[in-house]
């Protein structure tokens, strides 16, 4: 994504979601709670627009990812996307599984950490939201169910045949995607799924405090973390040894990097620039 923008300015009003920045931290919240938060297509176009902006801005360092009302994101509308799809001939459904992938791919691409607030529901489209996400950060209500045999899809759908494995492991990938069946806070700790489990009612609060984190600390060196977990999921080993070579020369010379040895050696906490 990179940061040299065109004609076009930015999106000052997003119709389907609710944007919010506060020093670094940038919070996007689905806002269809009366359908729990159910996608659709314009709230996919809304997603796969605004990371872009969001990356090409320049001052957001950390994005939490969360829904309104009693649950995350019951996935695509039944009625405005699956119904509407069935009068679509191939191009256009297409161009629309091409559309929903392009989110995942911005959620993977954007040179900040996201982390998804999941309470309530995660399920189809909404479970795989949450797994494109660098952290999941879940109360005990949360339930993942990734729903697409069950309409007779495939279940690798906007990745997920390809980001559930690497995430759980392919055998339990494999019965996740097979079978359709809600996985609930507790099991969804336990394989990896959830990267923190919180108390009832906590996981906003424990999202936006560890999106504060994030975007307090190493902004560089986040996100060329990020980018070299993304490369590296199918290099050989020589090739990512290269690769991670080439990337600490680079950030060896940040000005990151010189202010961690000042701060040592004044012994202060040091002032990361992103740099």
């Amino acid at each position: 994504m990179s940061p040299f923008t065109g004609s076009a300015s930015r999106t000052d009003e997003w119709r389907h979601l609710r944007l919010t920045l506060d020093s670094g931290v940038a919070t996007v919240t689905l806002d269809r709670p009366d359908r729990l938060n159910a996608l659709t297509f314009g709230a996919y176009a809304d997603l796969r627009d605004l990371l872009p902006e969001l990356a090409r801005d320049g001052s957001v360092r950390a994005l939490v990812l969360g829904g309104e009302g009693r649950g995350f994101c019951s996935g695509g509308d039944v009625d405005d996307i699956i119904g509407a799809t069935l009068a679509m001939d191939t191009a256009r459904l297409l161009d629309f599984n091409r559309m929903t992938g392009q989110v995942v791919r911005a959620l993977r691409d954007c040179p900040f950490p996201v982390v998804a607030a999941v309470h309530g529901v995660a399920a189809g489209a909404g479970a795989v939201l949450a797994l494109a996400a660098d952290f999941r950060v879940a109360d005990p209500t949360a339930r993942f169910a990734f729903l697409f045999t069950r309409v007779g899809l495939s279940g690798g759908d906007m990745g997920a045949a390809y980001l559930l494995p690497r995430v759980v492991g392919l055998g339990h990938a494999t019965r996740l995607l097979m079978l359709g069946e809600p996985v609930h806070a507790a099991e969804a700790e336990r394989i990896g799924l959830i990267s923190q489990l919180t108390e009832p009612g906590g996981a906003p609060t424990a999202a936006q405090d560890l999106a504060r984190r994030l975007a307090d600390g190493p902004a560089l060196a986040h996100a060329q973390t990020k980018a070299l977990l993304n490369a590296e999921l199918d290099m050989p080993l020589a090739a990512s040894l290269e690769l991670d070579a080439a990337t600490q020369a680079l950030l060896m010379r940040s000005a990151d990097y010189a202010e961690f040895h000042a701060a040592f050696t004044e012994k202060r906490p040091p002032a990361w620039r992103g740099r």
